[in-house]
């Protein structure tokens, strides 16, 4: 099998780091949006997306056998999020405010937004993080399955699902601004 692999990242597991930049340029806005859906706090997400191109420069020799660029960059970025919520879970627990994510929804009145916002945010983390690769970070299904280790079918299921989740509390707040 001759697969294809992006002149990038074979310029970056060659050891030519200009690459990184090129690769930073071209992912580092979408890696952020998921990040911080994920985790809602904006500096957490930038740490994480941090961590994600740390790795991928540590690791830049086995870049070679990544066929999905994308997916490859989604799924470090997921087994970031994870690492970096584990770490925060053992810390004491601190009462702020989430990090507002109306730059995803600018069309948006603001109750409406904040409403969506908390409402993503109370999905099972699961359909959440489909709901942030889907958006944030415009992948594909294929590439949400491989970033998460799922069929394809199932990360189109958990956002279908996360879909209907998120019209049903619309449709019950709605119904009760009616009332």
């Amino acid at each position: 099998m001759n697969k294809s692999v992006d002149p990038l990242v074979s310029d970056l597991a060659a050891g030519q780091l200009e690459a990184f930049g090129q690769l930073y340029d071209q992912y580092a806005g979408r890696l952020f949006a998921a990040a911080l859906r994920m985790l809602r706090r904006r500096e957490c997400a930038e740490d994480v997306v941090q961590e994600v191109f740390v790795a991928m420069v540590r690791s830049r020799h086995r870049l070679s056998d990544v066929e999905d660029l994308t997916a490859y960059l989604f799924a470090t970025l997921r087994n970031a999020v994870a690492q970096h919520a584990s770490r925060r879970a053992r810390l004491p627990i601190v009462n702020e405010p989430a990090e507002d994510l109306a730059v995803t929804f600018p069309d948006q009145p603001d109750s409406r937004r904040d409403e969506l916002r908390d409402a993503i945010a109370n999905l099972p983390s699961a359909q959440r993080d489909v709901i942030a690769l889907k958006i944030d970070g415009e992948l594909t299904f294929a590439q949400i399955g491989q970033a998460i280790g799922v069929s394809t079918n199932t990360a189109a299921s958990r956002y279908r699902y996360a879909l209907e989740k998120l019209r049903a509390n619309f449709q019950a707040s709605s119904k009760g601004e009616t009332d």
